[in-house]
C-alpha cells in the first residue's frame, strides 16, 4: 500500500484518463441542475409550483451536505475507480427514475439518490487527479477534470433544457441517463485505476487471553490547515451564490438589459468562466496559492465596479464578463489548494469535507440573498459579495504566512 510520502506515478501526463474524469463531471453536474432549466416544463407536468420544482435543486445539495462524509468514510477501502463506476450507474437509475416518476415526491426520492450518489462521487473525483500525477501537476490535472462541471453549465444545461423543449422533460432525463451509462463504460475502459492511502500502523497489546494487534493512528498534522481551506470555500460560495442566485433580475432591474439579453450575457458569463478555469490550470499550476489571491481580488474589484456602474452599461457588462473570469478559477484553484495542503492519507475524506463545504456555500448563499432582497432590496446584494470575498481573503493571506511560519 502506498505510505504518506509516496509520490504519485510520474509516467506519462494521463490525458485520456483525465478527459474520461472531466467527462463524469461534466455528466454529474448536468444531473444536479438539469431541473433549473426545465421548471416551467415539470412544473405543469406535476401540478406542482415552479418554486417547488427548484427546490428539487436544494433537496439534492442536502443529501449532498449530509452524506458526502459519511459515505466517504464508509467506503474508504474500496477501490475508487469501481467506485466512479457504480456510481454513474446510481445516477443513470435515479434519472430513470425521475423521468418515469407519477408525481412530486417520487421525483423528490429520485432526486435524493442522485445526491447520494453526487456526493459520493465529488469524495472520489476531487481526489482522484491527485492520484494520477505528481505533485507539481496536481494544477493542471485538476483543472482538466474540473472544467466537465464548467462545461456542463455553458452547455449541458441548456442541451439538456433544448431537449426538453422540443421532447419532453422525461425524455430529457431520459437521454441523460443513457449517457451516465455510457459513461460508466468509458471510466471503467480509460481511466487508470488506483491505489489510495489505506494503511495502518499498528502495534501489539498483551492481554490475558494472548497478543492481539491493535490499531493506532496518530492525529493528522494537516486536518487544521485542510478545515481552513474548507472554511474558505464555504464563504468564497456564500458570497457567490448571494449575488449569483439573483443575478437575472438584476440585469433586467437594475441593469435594465433587456429580457431577451439575459440568457446572452449569462452564456458569456460561463465562457469567460471556462477561460478562467483554462488560465488558472495554464498559468498558475504551480503557484495555486497566488492564483487563488488574484482571483478573489479581481472579483472584489470587479463586482464592485459592477454594482457602481449600474448607469454605464458598458462598463457594468466589462465588470460583469470580468467577474466570471475570476470566479471560474476559483474551483480548481480551491481544489488544487486542498490536494497540496492534505497528506496523501486523508485526501478523499478531504475531499468529501470539501465537497460539503462547497455545497453549504450554495445553499446559504441563496439564502443569505434571498433575506438580503426582502429587507433592503437587490442593490446592496453585491455589496455584501464583496465583503464576504474581502474575508475570504483575509484568510487565505493569513493562512499562507502561518504555512511560511511553520516551515522557517
Amino acid at each position: 500500500m502506498p505510505r504518506p510520502d509516496q509520490k504519485a506515478p510520474s509516467g506519462p501526463f494521463p490525458w485520456i484518463g483525465l478527459i474520461a474524469l472531466s467527462a463524469a463531471v461534466f455528466l454529474s453536474v448536468t444531473s444536479e441542475m438539469l431541473p433549473t432549466g426545465l421548471l416551467p416544463e415539470m412544473s405543469t407536468s406535476l401540478g406542482v409550483s415552479q418554486a417547488d420544482v427548484g427546490l428539487l435543486v436544494s433537496w439534492f445539495a442536502f443529501t449532498v451536505v449530509i452524506t458526502s462524509t459519511p459515505l466517504a468514510l464508509l467506503t474508504k477501502r474500496m477501490p475508487r475507480h469501481g467506485l466512479i463506476v457504480m456510481v454513474l450507474v446510481v445516477f443513470a437509475l435515479s434519472n430513470v427514475l425521475t423521468a418515469f416518476a407519477p408525481d412530486y415526491t417520487f421525483v423528490v426520492v429520485s432526486r435524493v439518490i442522485g445526491g447520494l450518489a453526487h456526493g459520493l462521487f465529488w469524495g472520489v473525483v476531487g481526489a482522484y487527479s491527485a492520484h494520477l500525477v505528481p505533485k507539481d501537476q496536481i494544477a493542471r490535472a485538476v483543472s482538466i477534470t474540473i472544467a466537465g462541471g464548467t462545461l456542463a453549465f455553458v452547455f449541458g444545461v441548456p442541451l439538456g433544457t433544448f431537449a426538453g423543449h422540443l421532447l419532453g422533460w422525461r425524455m430529457s432525463f431520459i437521454v441523460l441517463a443513457g449517457l451516465m451509462l455510457v459513461g460508466a463504460v468509458v471510466i471503467w475502459r480509460f481511466l487508470p485505476r488506483v491505489e489510495h492511502y489505506t494503511a495502518k500502523r499498528t502495534e501489539a497489546v498483551t492481554t490475558a487471553t494472548g497478543t492481539i494487534t491493535m490499531v493506532k493512528l496518530p492525529r493528522d498534522p494537516t486536518i487544521g490547515p485542510v478545515a481552513l481551506v474548507c472554511v474558505i470555500t464555504a464563504l468564497t460560495m456564500i458570497g457567490h451564490y448571494t449575488f449569483y442566485t439573483y443575478i437575472a433580475p438584476f440585469l433586467s432591474d437594475t441593469l435594465a438589459v433587456g429580457s431577451d439579453a439575459v440568457a446572452p450575457l449569462l452564456f458569456a458569463y460561463g465562457i469567460a468562466g471556462a477561460a478562467g478555469l483554462f488560465i488558472s490550470g495554464a498559468v498558475f499550476s504551480k503557484r495555486p496559492q497566488l492564483g487563488l489571491v488574484l482571483g478573489l481580488a479581481v472579483t472584489a474589484v470587479s463586482v464592485s465596479v459592477l454594482a457602481v456602474s449600474t448607469q454605464t452599461l458598458p462598463v457594468a457588462i466589462a465588470a460583469f464578463l470580468v467577474w466570471g473570469l475570476a470566479f471560474g478559477s476559483f474551483p480548481p484553484l480551491l481544489q488544487t489548494r486542498l490536494l497540496h495542503t492534505a497528506s496523501v492519507r486523508i485526501r478523499d475524506t478531504a475531499s468529501a469535507v470539501y465537497t460539503t463545504a462547497f455545497n453549504i456555500g450554495i445553499g446559504l448563499g441563496a439564502f443569505v440573498g434571498a433575506f438580503l432582497l426582502d429587507r433592503v432590496g437587490l442593490g446592496t446584494v453585491p455589496f455584501v459579495y464583496v465583503g464576504i470575498i474581502l474575508v475570504a481573503l483575509v484568510l487565505v493571506l493569513a493562512s499562507d504566512l502561518v504555512i511560511r511560519r511553520r516551515r522557517a
